[in-house]
């Protein structure tokens, strides 16, 4: 009887089904409109498909103790720091600039980049949480993930007028520096034990990953 009266009940609102439909909605539709030369209309979204993206993450990651609201304003403060020396001094990563297709800037930098710290740290976290037992091989992995994108990333930025580099390109110490900021930021999300959604993060790090690799085949290779 248990089982009939379950199987009629009506549907419920599954909040990561319709999260991940979002996702792959905004990436796959950007996709195909810039195959179709829409380029300009879809990059200058950018904002827009970040901010939608914390959101979609902060709903998955509901940011309800102490501890989540810290390492959201630990992962956001480091870094914009990061990035702020980096385009004032070029200590950190090299010597590059900001474009305009990241929204508003503080001093150069734009806030979406301290947003995307967060976005990459707590999602590459909960997906290295699933295929490490122990707390170092959770750690190196979530840095290893939050590498691979960036050198994608890397790849089109100047196209995306994300930024660009005065060596034209990204420089290797760029790459290193976003490792060991990466370790530090894992570490912490480990030291509080904070536990992520594996199948929207990894949905997230995926439509991410395809929407750059396509960039940079569509108009590099």
């Amino acid at each position: 009887m248990n089982n009939i009266l379950q199987a009629k009940a009506p549907l419920t609102f599954n909040s990561r089904f319709v999260s991940i439909a979002i996702i792959w909605l905004f990436h796959l539709s950007s996709m195909v409109g810039i195959y179709f030369g829409y380029f300009d209309w879809f990059i200058e979204k950018t904002p827009i498909n970040l901010m939608l993206m914390g959101i979609l993450l902060f709903f998955q990651f509901p940011i309800d103790t102490k501890r989540k609201i810290y390492l959201v304003l630990l992962f956001f403060s480091v870094g914009m720091l990061a990035e702020w020396i980096g385009v004032h001094y070029g200590y950190i990563f090299g010597n590059y600039q900001y474009g305009s297709n990241l929204g508003p800037k503080l001093d150069g930098v734009p806030l979406l980049i301290g947003l995307n710290w967060v976005i990459l740290t707590m999602s590459t976290a909960a997906i290295a949480s699933r295929f490490m037992k122990n707390n170092l091989g959770k750690i190196i992995l979530g840095a290893i993930l939050m590498v691979g994108l960036d050198i994608f990333i890397e790849q089109v930025a100047t196209l995306l007028d994300y930024w660009t580099w005065e060596e034209g390109s990204a420089p290797f110490k760029n790459y290193v520096s976003w490792f060991i900021i990466s370790l530090l930021l894992h570490l912490s999300y480990n030291k509080l034990r904070i536990k992520g959604d594996f199948t929207f993060s990894i949905h997230l790090y995926a439509a991410q990953l395809i929407f750059f690799v396509f960039l940079y085949g569509f108009y590099k290779v």
